[in-house]
C-alpha cells in the first residue's frame, strides 16, 4: 500500500492523558512525544490533546488561550450539569526536543487541581470530560479538525461512543476516523481490578454514555466501547494482538477483538534515536559507538561507584529499569537470587518503583547481599541512561509486555536484553545463537523462576567469551527500532482506516453545539 501523496497526508490528532514533557507516568507518555513527531516528519500534521494538569507550569511551557468558556455537556439529554472549561494550545518549535503542537482541555475542579495523572476516585468523570471535551472543542473551533482522532486505552475510549450516540449527527464530527490504540489492556478503569463482565455492566454498549455523576458510569467500559464502535484498532506489537485474540491475554475482551478481525493489528513502538544515543548522550560519563566499546568501561565503573559497590571492571552488571509492577516478572528473582550470586557474583543495580511488596524484597536482596545488590527505588530520569551504558545484561522477564520500551533503549546502548518471550519482547529481541553467529538478546519461554535463571546463565557463559559478546552488542545496538519504521505503518493503518470509513450521513447538523 502506498502512502499519501505530501498534500494528502492526513490530519490526526491523539488524544491522551500522558505526553512527554508535559505529564509522564510510563511508557505511553514517551510514545505520545515520539510518535506525533515521527509523523510530522512524514507530512502528516499530528498534534496531541490531554488534560491541563496541576503540575503543568504555564511558565514552563508557554501556551496561549484558543478557547474561552467551553460549556461541555455532562448529560445525554443535555438538560443537566454542564462542566466549563477552556482551551490552551502549546506550539511545536524547531527544537528537537519540542513536542508537536498539543491542546490542552483545562478545567480547575478535575485536572488544575490534581496534579497526579491517574488514581483518583473519580477518574471515570475526568476522562468522559476529556473525551467529551474534546468532541465539543472540534465542533466548534474554526482554526483545526483533524481527519482522524487516534484515542488511546480505556481513558480516551469514551470519544468513539460519543461519536456513535450523542454526536452521530454532528458532520464535522461524523467525518472523523475514529481509531483507538490499545496500549496495555490489562487496565481497563481506574482500578486495575476493573474490567468488564456482563454481570457488572449489562451493557450492549450501544446506548450512550451515563450521566458523568451517576453511579452507572463507574460501570461502563470504555474500552468495549472503543474497541466495538472504533473504524480500526490497533495495539503496540504484532504479536501482542495475537495474544489479545486469546483468553489466556485478551482480559475478557479477547472474543470482541476476534471479531474485528482486519480492522485490527499490531503495530510495534519505537524509540528516539536522538535522545537515546550513546555516542552524544549528556547523562553518561564517556560517550561511545559501537566501534568503540571498550569506552564503555568507564559508564559500568561510574554506575558501581554511583551505587557504592566495588568498582570492578570484569563484574558481571545486571541491570534492571522498569515500573515496579507484577506485570513486570520481577517476582521470578526472588527463588533464584541466591544461586543466581553464587553462579555469577553478579552485581545487581535496581531503579524504578511501582508495587510495594516488590520493592520491600528488593530491598532484602540489598540487605543480604551487601556486595553485590543496590536499589535506587524511586523515579529518576538521569540514572535508567547510566544503567544501559554501563551495564552487561538488563532483565525484563515480563508476564506480559504490550510492547516495552526498555529492550529497546537497552540495545541501543550495548545492554543486552534477557527477557520473556512475549508480546513485544518476542517481535524485537531474537535469541542469541553462538552456534549460527546471531540473534540480539536472550529469550526465555516459560513465566518461571528457573526459566529465568537458565537465561541469565546463558547470557553470563556468553559474556565471558569477550570477543563474541562484542560481535552481539553491535548487532544489537545496529538494530532498527527508531520511529521511522512505526510511523509509515501509522501512515498505512490511516489510509486503510480512511478508506474503512463510511460516509458522514446525509442531513447531519454542521457545525453546531448543544451547549450553544
Amino acid at each position: 500500500m502506498k502512502l499519501f501523496r505530501k498534500d494528502e497526508a492526513p490530519k490526526v490528532l491523539f488524544l491522551t492523558s500522558e505526553e512527554f514533557p508535559f505529564a509522564k507516568v510510563g511508557g505511553l507518555g514517551e510514545v505520545m512525544f515520539s510518535l506525533p513527531r515521527a509523523l510530522k516528519k512524514l507530512g502528516c500534521d499530528a498534534r496531541v490533546m490531554m488534560p491541563r494538569y496541576g503540575s503543568i507550569d504555564k511558565s514552563v511551557h508557554k501556551t496561549s488561550l484558543v478557547m474561552e468558556g467551553l460549556e461541555v455537556p455532562t448529560t445525554p439529554d443535555l438538560m443537566g450539569k454542564h462542566l466549563r472549561c477552556n482551551v490552551l494550545r502549546f506550539d511545536a518549535t524547531d527544537d528537537p526536543n519540542s513536542p508537536v503542537t498539543t491542546y490542552f482541555l483545562e478545567n480547575q475542579e478535575y485536572y488544575e487541581l490534581r496534579s497526579n495523572v491517574y488514581e483518583y476516585t473519580d477518574d471515570t468523570i475526568r476522562f468522559a470530560l476529556l473525551s467529551r471535551g474534546c468532541l465539543e472543542f472540534l465542533n466548534l473551533t474554526r482554526e483545526w479538525v483533524p481527519d482522524i482522532i487516534v484515542t488511546v486505552d480505556w481513558m480516551t475510549s469514551y470519544t468513539q461512543s460519543f461519536l456513535k450516540t450523542d454526536y452521530k449527527d454532528y458532520d464535522r464530527l461524523q467525518r472523523l476516523t475514529a481509531i483507538l490504540s490499545i496500549h496495555n489492556i490489562h487496565v481497563q478503569g481506574p482500578s486495575r481490578r476493573f474490567r468488564f463482565t456482563p454481570e457488572m455492566e449489562r451493557d450492549d454498549g450501544h446506548g450512550p454514555i451515563p450521566d458523568f455523576f451517576s453511579p452507572r458510569l463507574k460501570h461502563i467500559n470504555a474500552m468495549r466501547r472503543g474497541i466495538m464502535h472504533a473504524d480500526m484498532v490497533n495495539t503496540v506489537s504484532p504479536t501482542y494482538a495475537k495474544e489479545l485474540t486469546t483468553p489466556e491475554f485478551g482480559e475478557g475482551l479477547d472474543g470482541l477483538l476476534k471479531e474485528r478481525g482486519d480492522r485490527f493489528l499490531g503495530i510495534l513502538n519505537g524509540i528516539d534515536y536522538e535522545k537515546n544515543d550513546p555516542a552524544t548522550d549528556p547523562l553518561l560519563p564517556k560517550n561511545y559507538s559501537a566501534k568503540s566499546l571498550d569506552d564503555r568501561t568507564e559508564n559500568k565503573l561510574a554506575l558501581q561507584e554511583r551505587f557504592g559497590l566495588e568498582k570492578d571492571p570484569n563484574a558481571f552488571v545486571i541491570g534492571i529499569v522498569s515500573r515496579l509492577a507484577r506485570q513486570k516478572g520481577f517476582a521470578l528473582l526472588q527463588p533464584i537470587i541466591e544461586p543466581l550470586i553464587k553462579a555469577t557474583n553478579a552485581q545487581l543495580f535496581t531503579v524504578g518503583t511501582g508495587d510495594t511488596e516488590i520493592m520491600d524484597f528488593l530491598r532484602s536482596f540489598q540487605d543480604k547481599y551487601p556486595k553485590n545488590v543496590r536499589t535506587h527505588l524511586m523515579y529518576d530520569d538521569v540514572l535508567p541512561h547510566l544503567v544501559y551504558g554501563g551495564a552487561d545484561i538488563v532483565l525484563i522477564p515480563s508476564k506480559f509486555e504490550p510492547c516495552g520500551l526498555i529492550q529497546m533503549e537497552a540495545m541501543r546502548y550495548g545492554a543486552i536484553p534477557v527477557a520473556r518471550r512475549t508480546g513485544g519482547l518476542a517481535d524485537s529481541i531474537v535469541d542469541y545463537s553462538p552456534l549460527e553467529k546471531r540473534g540480539i538478546g536472550f529469550l526465555f519461554d516459560e513465566f518461571d523462576p528457573t526459566a529465568l535463571l537458565i537465561a541469565i546463565i546463558r547470557a553470563f557463559e556468553s559474556w565471558n567469551h569477550r570477543e563474541s559478546w562484542k560481535k552481539l552488542q553491535k548487532r544489537a545496538m545496529a538494530a532498527d527500532f527508531s520511529w521511522d519504521a512505526s510511523a509509515r505503518e501509522y501512515m498505512k493503518l490511516f489510509k486503510k482506516a480512511m478508506a474503512l470509513k463510511k460516509p458522514a450521513r446525509s442531513g447531519a447538523k454542521p457545525f453546531t453545539t448543544s451547549a450553544a
